[in-house]
């Protein structure tokens, strides 16, 4: 009985000290971070709890304990959320008239015209995105300066980040002052959505920039990033998407508020996944000099080239988006051209094999993961809209084909080690495969889903 009780107490003891551990590495400013969270989340649920249902109360208290564990698991987060809160409240307080918001002060105020109002910082971030994308190529072909032209475009990303973060949160407000019934959390429409795909891309590379020490990738990450940047402005442009427009009715439930963004970090960890693994077969086949052997190079060549051609056809005449989608075509030919003949140069930039292999694993993983999660969000929130778990509409059936083919590409890594060659290729080809998931099924079918066309 003696030897049970001290057994039990020293595995009471080994927990307690395990937890004193985890906590004793906090430092002053993490629990002044922990404090400010705490009281922000707790202040938005005392003044706005009577307007929420008890699964949106639910979320938010939730989400207490998750952002104070983000920012002590990774710190730069500490820094990115407290100057987005700030700036986001600023813009917020800025419509203010005598504690009645106006929008009309978005035309009126300089700091909303140019910097805060939701549509200034979505544009700020689609222009920094593309310096940084500038930046970090620039990085991979100077000499004795790559290192700080790389992190003045990891920098300029941080920045980029924050941009999109103050302007989705300022349309969250903008949306209710249009009207009660219109407001609504900004991930609803394909140009919301973009915006979601293009920070949560970046952060997730800035993340594994940090933990692998090396900012040679972002010059690859961040070119899927800028084409989405490309076709955010153009889809404004043909659309006004920038136009706050109510909810229809499929989408207005609260499932929307998780489903969404659990599928975006699929999205953008799957296209991580693709810009990384280009990155490893450009490394691969750097000394080849047959022209015919470089597959990968000449394959980013026709799909940059063919993703105008697409998109051309879906411009009005009128609005000049024709002129828009050559002016693409020609960068992006430049681009394939730069990265065919720099092929060298970028190699020797580049990490290990090993490292690559890794990040693309990783990638792959937390996307199959939250990918696994929406797809069972999409599903129950199906049969409250329309009745039953699913329906084989083809958004459904295509969101199964990414999944079915990225589960098994999980499957033969762990099973059968799948490393290298095929497992870059199986990666980059699956980045197709969801592409169309994403905007093909838009484009070209319709279904349930056809609020979403382009």
């Amino acid at each position: 009985m003696t030897t049970n009780t001290t057994t039990l107490t020293a595995g009471r003891d080994t927990t307690l000290s395990l937890n004193e551990g985890y906590f004793a590495k906090r430092n002053a400013l993490d629990w002044v971070f922990a404090a400010l969270v705490a009281g922000g989340f707790l202040y938005a649920f005392a003044r706005y709890s009577a307007y929420m249902d008890v699964y949106e109360k639910g979320i938010l208290l939730s989400a207490i304990p998750a952002t104070i564990a983000m920012g002590w698991f990774w710190r730069p987060l500490r820094v990115l959320m407290m100057a987005v809160a700030a700036f986001a409240l600023l813009g917020i307080n800025s419509y203010q008239v005598d504690g009645v918001g106006n929008l009309a002060r978005a035309e009126q105020l300089f700091w909303l015209k140019y910097f805060l109002s939701s549509q200034s910082a979505i544009l700020w971030m689609s222009m920094l995105f593309f310096m940084s994308t500038i930046f970090y190529w620039l990085g991979m072909f100077a000499k004795g300066q790559s290192e700080t032209l790389e992190s003045l475009g990891s920098k300029i990303a941080w920045v980029a980040v924050g941009m999109a973060l103050i302007g989705t949160l300022v349309r969250w407000y903008e949306s209710y002052l249009i009207g009660a019934d219109v407001g609504h959390i900004p991930v609803s429409n394909l140009y919301e959505v973009f915006v979601l795909f293009c920070w949560m891309t970046a952060a997730f590379y800035l993340y594994f920039e940090a933990q692998y020490k090396t900012r040679a990738l972002g010059a690859f990450v961040m070119l899927v990033v800028s084409a989405a940047v490309g076709f955010l402005l153009w889809y404004t442009v043909i659309r006004e998407a920038h136009e706050i427009q109510p909810l229809v009715p499929a989408l207005k439930s609260w499932w929307m508020k998780l489903h969404v963004p659990a599928n975006f970090i699929g999205y953008g960890m799957f296209a991580l996944a693709s810009m990384v693994s280009l990155a490893y077969l450009v490394k691969q086949q750097a000394s080849e000099t047959r022209w015919y052997k470089l597959t990968p190079l000449w394959m980013l060549g026709v799909v940059l080239c063919f993703v105008p051609i697409v998109f051309r056809s879906k411009s009005p005449v009128e609005t000049g988006g024709s002129n828009y989608w050559l002016g693409y075509l020609l960068v992006s030919g430049l681009i394939a051209a730069g990265i065919l003949l720099g092929r060298k140069r970028i190699a020797a930039r580049l990490p290990s094999f090993e490292v690559l292999d890794d990040v693309m694993y990783k990638a792959i993983a937390v996307g199959f993961a939250f990918f696994t999660i929406a797809t069972v969000l999409g599903a129950l929130w199906a049969a409250e809209a329309w009745g039953g778990y699913w329906s084989w509409d083809p958004k459904e059936t295509w969101a199964l084909i990414v999944w079915l083919n990225y589960a098994a590409w999980l499957h033969m890594r762990l099973m059968k080690g799948l490393r290298g060659t095929v497992a870059a290729w199986w990666a980059l080809v699956g980045v197709g495969v969801t592409s169309f998931a994403f905007l093909g099924v838009n484009m070209f079918l319709s279904g349930l889903h056809s609020y979403g066309t382009l």
